[in-house]
């Protein structure tokens, strides 16, 4: 087992994945998040609030945002190189159509509730007007937003994530450990029938003897109980129970949102495959992209800072990895989404939310007698 505590904890002390002595492939870095990609930041709003039968913008209450900055503020007005990829499009991530076509973005992604994903996006456009307008393309742009469905705990037509949300969490995003679990967009997720939400993980890729950092975070919302794996382990036949308990009829409405940064140089082509190779580390799990969730994956990468906003009237250059040499790489997406995954479910705790609807947190005992 792992000494570093940034593996075992979240900052506030909940467990991640490795504090029960589940082993994991490849080097993780030294926060084990996303974060672990200098220059990335992360920053969450939860709201909780209210308890009891659902009343239509009053609650209860349980969503949040996420921000993922891809570079620090100061030079957040360079694109990075970016590719996606929807494994199945039943969900929404604005701004991808550019990302298609140039193979570049430059503003923050957030991630939410199905029916704040529009908040999010135009709060994104809003808080970018005011610190940093220089990074509008002649006046305009193009956020990233996505989003999971939340409404089987949260009063999600109550719409009460707003603008000022999104500002405080793209203000106090920063690097180093994160939270995980009901935190940020993730408050009220779902994953196999247990409680889910936020999870990150990162990998350290050695390349010609330089080291690199593949990190993946995860909006974790998917998956039927009974499909649950851990580690080649196929334990849905063993978490029956704690059951899900319905004061009304739950949706099968899941998704998975993932976000791939890496320092390593890739071109856009080169993103996208990484971001294809998001479902592999799904599926490791037990998510096998059923027809209702919303599978959408984006990844970039930090290195070639000005390439993508290179001036007109002269050649443009950019450093890449040989796609020969791109495999120990496809390792890493895989291996931190599925950490990251775990990472969601384990570091959470009950919930009940409207109606009395209630989601158990994966059985910490359990972990311990299977895995300890």
């Amino acid at each position: 087992m792992t000494d570093n505590p940034h593996h075992l904890a979240t900052p506030s002390g909940k467990p991640r994945a490795r504090n029960f002595g589940i082993g994991f492939d490849g080097r993780p870095g030294p926060f084990n998040a996303i974060t672990d990609v200098p220059g990335v930041a992360v920053g969450y709003a939860t709201l909780i609030s209210g308890d009891g039968t659902l009343v239509v913008g009053e609650g209860p209450v349980r969503t949040g945002v996420t921000a993922i900055l891809p570079r620090p503020l100061a030079d957040l007005a360079n694109p990075v190189f970016a590719g996606i990829f929807s494994q199945n499009g039943n969900g929404e991530l604005t701004g991808s159509h550019i990302v298609e076509e140039t193979g570049a973005f430059n503003f923050p992604i957030t991630i939410t509730n199905t029916h704040s994903c529009g908040v999010s996006r135009d709060g994104t456009l809003r808080w970018m007007q005011s610190v940093l307008p220089a990074a509008l393309d002649s006046g305009w742009g193009l956020p990233v937003a996505a989003e999971t469905y939340d409404g089987f705990l949260n009063d999600i037509n109550g719409h009460h994530l707003t603008s000022e949300h999104v500002a405080q969490v793209l203000d106090g995003a920063a690097g180093g450990p994160i939270e995980e679990g009901s935190v940020g967009g993730g408050t009220g997720m779902i994953t196999f029938g247990f409680k889910a939400g936020s999870g990150t993980a990162s990998r350290i890729v050695e390349w010609h003897g330089r080291a690199y950092t593949v990190g993946a975070f995860v909006q974790s919302n998917f998956g039927k109980r009974r499909n649950i794996a851990i580690r080649g382990l196929r334990a849905g036949p063993q978490l029956v129970e704690p059951a899900v308990r319905e004061g009304t009829p739950r949706a099968e409405k899941g998704s998975i949102i993932a976000v791939i940064a890496t320092d390593a140089p890739f071109l856009p082509h080169q993103m996208k495959r990484l971001a294809r190779r998001v479902p592999l580390g799904v599926a490791m799990t037990g998510g096998f992209g059923y027809h209702s969730s919303g599978d959408i994956f984006i990844a970039f990468s930090t290195a070639n800072a000005s390439a993508a906003r290179a001036p007109s009237g002269r050649i443009a250059s950019a450093d890449f990895i040989p796609d020969t040499d791109i495999d120990p790489f496809f390792d890493a997406v895989i291996q931190t989404v599925e950490e990251a995954i775990l990472n969601a479910l384990v570091a959470n705790d009950d919930m009940t939310g409207r109606d009395g609807n209630f989601v158990p947190a994966l059985p910490k005992t359990w972990l311990k007698e299977t895995f300890g």
